[in-house]
C-alpha cells in the first residue's frame, strides 16, 4: 500500500505557493504542475491538534470546514496570538496595511514586520495592497479601530466573497489599486492617528501576475469537501491565497487547500474529480510529497 500523507496547509514564498507536509517536507507548486491525490478509503477527517501537540480525543472534523481543529485544539490555539489579542506586551513592529480583493471589498489589517514584505498578503488572496504604517503592536491595532471607526472599514471579508470577486478583476494595476488609493489619502488625513505609528506613503503591491489569474480560465465551481475514497486531480493554472485552481476534467475547479489537513492522503493519477463539487457562488456587489 502506498505511504499515506497530511498535508499541513500551504504557504507562500518568494517563489510562490508551497504545500507543507507534517513533519516538514515542502512541495514547490508552480503553473502548469499537475497536482493529484486521492484520500484513504475508509477513514475520516480528525482533528490535527494545537501548538505541535496531538489532540487528545482524535476528535473527528467536518470535512466542509476550512478549519481543521475541534474547539477544544482551536481554542489552545487561539490562546497566545496576535488574532486572539492576547500578545499586547509584543515589542516587535507591526504593519497595518490596506488590502483590496475585489470591487467594493477593501479591509484593514495589521501582520508582524518580522513575515516579509508579502507573504501575510499573499496567504490572503489580496489582489493588490499598500502598506498604511508601522509602529507596535497595540499603536497598530487602534489604527485598524480608528479606521473601523471613522472610515468603516472592516478588518475581515467572508472568503467566499473574495473567490467570487477573482472572477471579474478590472484589467489594469491602476484601475485595481483605486480604491485603496482613495482610502489610503482619507486615511492618512483622520485626527486621532497613535503618535508610535509612523505612515507610510502609497505604494501599492499587485499580486494579479503572482497569482497567475490574468492568464487562468474563470473557475467553473468549487470542491466542496473531500471524501473517504475520494481523489482531486488536475494542472495548476493559478492560486490565491489557500485556494488552487486547477484544470481538470471537470473544467477549472477551485480547491481549498483548508480542506486537506487531517485528511490521510495518497498519490493519484490522471485528471479526474471524485469529491462533492459545488458551484462558485456570484460576487457581492457591494462590501457590507504528493506532487
Amino acid at each position: 500500500m502506498a505511504q499515506a500523507w497530511r498535508c499541513a496547509g500551504l504557504s507562500w514564498t518568494a517563489g510562490g505557493p508551497v504545500l507543507i507536509w507534517d513533519g516538514g517536507r515542502r512541495s514547490a507548486l508552480t503553473w502548469g504542475k499537475t497536482v493529484a491525490f486521492g484520500v484513504a478509503e475508509g477513514g475520516a477527517r480528525t482533528c490535527v491538534g494545537a501548538r505541535g501537540n496531538m489532540c487528545p480525543h482524535s476528535a473527528r472534523v467536518s470535512a466542509r470546514s476550512t478549519g481543521p481543529r475541534c474547539e477544544e485544539c482551536a481554542r489552545l490555539d487561539r490562546a497566545h496570538s496576535v488574532a486572539a489579542d492576547t500578545l499586547a506586551d509584543d515589542p516587535r513592529p507591526y504593519r497595518v496595511y490596506l488590502a483590496w480583493f475585489g470591487p467594493g471589498m477593501t479591509k484593514v489589517g495589521i501582520t508582524g514586520a518580522r513575515r516579509g514584505l508579502t507573504a501575510r498578503l499573499l496567504e490572503q488572496g489580496a489582489v493588490c495592497f499598500s502598506w498604511l504604517g508601522t509602529g507596535p503592536l497595540m499603536a497598530a491595532r487602534r489604527t485598524e479601530e480608528l479606521l473601523r471607526a471613522a472610515l468603516r472599514v472592516p478588518d475581515r471579508i467572508p472568503y467566499a466573497a473574495k473567490r467570487a470577486a477573482r472572477a471579474a478583476l478590472p484589467a489594469t494595476g491602476e484601475e485595481r489599486a483605486a480604491e485603496i488609493a482613495a482610502l489610503h489619502e482619507r486615511a492618512l488625513a483622520l485626527t486621532g492617528w497613535p503618535e508610535s505609528l509612523d505612515p507610510e506613503p502609497f505604494r501599492p503591491v499587485d499580486h494579479v501576475e503572482a497569482f497567475a489569474l490574468a492568464r487562468a480560465p474563470a473557475p467553473a465551481g468549487v470542491v466542496g469537501e473531500l471524501v473517504a475514497g475520494g481523489a482531486v486531480s488536475g494542472e495548476l493554472v493559478a492560486a490565491a491565497g489557500p485556494d488552487l485552481h486547477l484544470a481538470t476534467n471537470r473544467g477549472v475547479l477551485v480547491l481549498d487547500t483548508r480542506l486537506l489537513p487531517g485528511w490521510e492522503l495518497l498519490p493519484a493519477a490522471g485528471r479526474r474529480v471524485e469529491v462533492p463539487v459545488r458551484a462558485l457562488k456570484e460576487r457581492a456587489t457591494a462590501q457590507d510529497g504528493l506532487f
